[in-house]
C-alpha cells in the first residue's frame, strides 16, 4: 500500500539518507579505486598510460550497461533487495581482483564489477524519487551524491597510499573489506519500499517508455550533458597524475593521491547546488557552476602547483554541483518509469567515462597536459550551451489527479 512522500526531519528520512551515504561511499569507492593506481598497473604490466585507464574504463562501460537492464530488473523485482546484492557483490569482487595473475584476469573481474556495481546508482535513484516528497528531494539527492564524493576521495586515497607503501593488491584487498562493510550498513538501514509498484507490460512497455523520455523535450539534453561532464571529470583525474609524477613535480604517488581531498568540496557542493535549485530552480544554477567548473579547467594549464590544485579544486566543485542538480531534475522531469530515466542518464554518464577517459589518453600520448585540456574544454563549452537551452524548458504541467466514475 501507497503511503505519503517522506520529508525531511522525519526518523525514516534520516534512515534512507544514512543508507544512501554509506551507498554512495561503496559504489564510488569501489568504481574508483583503481583511478590512482593506474600508474603502477602501466607499471606492472607494461601498459601505456591510455591502455591502463581500461581497468577503470572497463568497469564503467560494464557499468553503463548494466545500468540499463538494472532498470528492467527492479521494475519488476524490487529497489532494496537489488542494491543490497549490488553492493555485496562488489566487495567481493574487488578482493578477487587483488589476486589477479595478468591484465587480462583484471580487466575481467574489474568488467564483472561494473556490471555488479550498475545495479545501485540508478534504481537509487528511482528508490528516493519515489520515497522522498519532492520539496526534499534536491537535498536527499545531493546528500547522496555527496556519499559518492566522500567515497570517491576515500577510495582513491586510501588506494593511492596504500598502493605506495604495500602495493596495489594489499590497496584493492582493503578496499574489497571495506565494501563488505558498507554492504551490511545499509542493508540494514534501508527502509524497504512502499510506494513502489511492480512494473507491467515488459519489453513493449519499456520501449514505450523509452520513446517517452527520448521525445521530452528536456531529457535527451540532461543525458547529453551527464556524458559531456562525466566525461571531463574522469579524465582530469585519470591524467593529472600522470603530470604531477613526471618532472618538474616528481610527487610520491601518496602525494598524488593526496589531492583526492579535493572531493571533500564536491561533497559540499552537491548539498549546496540540491538545496539552492530546490530553491530557486535548477534552470537558474546549472549553468553558473558549470562556468565554474570550466574555470578550474583553465587554471590547470599554470605550472604553480598551488595554482593546479585550486583549478582542481573549482573543477571538482563544479562538477558535483552540476551533477547533483542535472540528475534531480531527471527525477523530477521523469513522469513515468523513472529508474528507466535514472538508467538512461547514468548510461550516459558512464559511457562518457568510459569513452571521453580513454580517449583524452590518446591525447595525453600526443600532445601533453594541453592536450587534454583542449579536449575536454569543447566539451565543457558544448555542456555550457545545452545549460542555456535548458534554461528556456518549459516546465511540466502539474499532474492534475484523475477521479474515477
Amino acid at each position: 500500500m501507497s503511503r505519503p512522500a517522506i520529508a525531511a526531519g522525519t526518523p525514516e528520512f534520516k534512515r534512507i539518507n544514512r543508507a544512501m551515504l554509506f551507498g554512495g561511499f561503496s559504489t564510488f569507492a569501489l568504481l574508483y579505486c583503481v583511478q590512482p593506481l593506474m600508474p603502477l598497473f602501466a607499471h606492472t604490466f607494461a601498459l601505456t598510460p591510455a591502455h591502463s585507464s581500461w581497468v577503470l574504463s572497463s568497469s564503467t562501460a560494464a557499468l553503463a550497461l548494466a545500468i540499463l537492464v538494472s532498470s528492467v530488473v527492479s521494475d519488476r523485482f524490487g529497489r532494496k533487495p537489488l542494491m543490497s546484492a549490488a553492493m555485496m557483490a562488489g566487495g567481493v569482487l574487488t578482493l578477487l581482483c587483488a589476486l589477479a595473475q595478468d591484465i587480462s584476469q583484471l580487466l575481467l573481474l574489474r568488467a564483472v564489477l561494473g556490471l555488479a556495481l550498475g545495479f545501485m546508482p540508478a534504481i537509487a535513484m528511482a528508490y528516493l524519487s519515489e520515497e522522498i516528497d519532492p520539496p526534499s528531494l534536491g537535498l536527499c539527492m545531493g546528500l547522496y551524491i555527496g556519499g559518492s564524493a566522500f567515497g570517491g576521495m576515500v577510495g582513491r586515497f586510501a588506494a593511492s597510499v596504500i598502493g605506495d607503501f604495500w602495493g596495489w593488491r594489499v590497496a584493492l584487498g582493503a578496499m574489497g573489506v571495506a565494501g563488505l562493510y558498507a554492504g551490511f550498513e545499509f542493508w540494514r538501514s534501508l527502509p524497504a519500499s512502499h510506494n513502489f509498484r511492480p512494473g507491467q507490460g515488459g519489453l513493449g512497455n519499456v520501449v514505450r517508455n523509452l520513446r517517452c523520455h527520448l521525445a521530452d523535450q528536456g531529457l535527451p539534453w540532461l543525458f547529453a550533458l551527464s556524458f559531456l561532464l562525466m566525461g571531463s571529470f574522469v579524465s582530469l583525474y585519470n591524467y593529472i597524475g600522470y603530470r604531477l609524477l613526471a618532472e618538474p613535480y616528481a610527487l610520491r604517488q601518496s602525494v598524488v593521491g593526496a589531492f583526492s581531498v579535493l572531493y571533500l568540496l564536491g561533497i559540499f557542493s552537491s548539498v549546496w547546488a540540491g538545496k539552492l535549485a530546490d530553491r530557486i530552480g535548477r534552470r537558474n544554477v546549472l549553468w553558473i557552476v558549470m562556468i565554474v567548473m570550466l574555470a578550474g579547467l583553465v587554471m590547470t594549464l599554470a605550472p604553480q602547483l598551488l595554482l593546479i590544485g585550486l583549478g582542481m579544486a573549482l573543477f571538482t566543485f563544479g562538477f558535483f554541483a552540476c551533477h547533483s542538480v542535472a540528475s534531480s531534475w531527471v527525477g523530477r522531469r521523469a513522469r513515468t518509469a523513472q529508474a528507466l530515466a535514472s538508467a538512461l542518464y547514468l548510461f550516459f554518464y558512464y559511457l562518457g567515462s568510459s569513452l571521453v577517459g580513454s580517449f583524452s589518453g590518446v591525447l595525453w600520448a600526443h600532445w601533453g597536459w594541453g592536450g587534454v585540456v583542449g579536449v575536454l574544454s569543447a566539451a565543457l563549452a558544448l555542456a555550457f550551451l545545452i545549460a542555456l537551452r535548458l534554461r528556456g524548458l518549459a516546465p511540466l504541467e502539474p499532474v492534475v489527479p484523475t477521479v474515477p466514475p
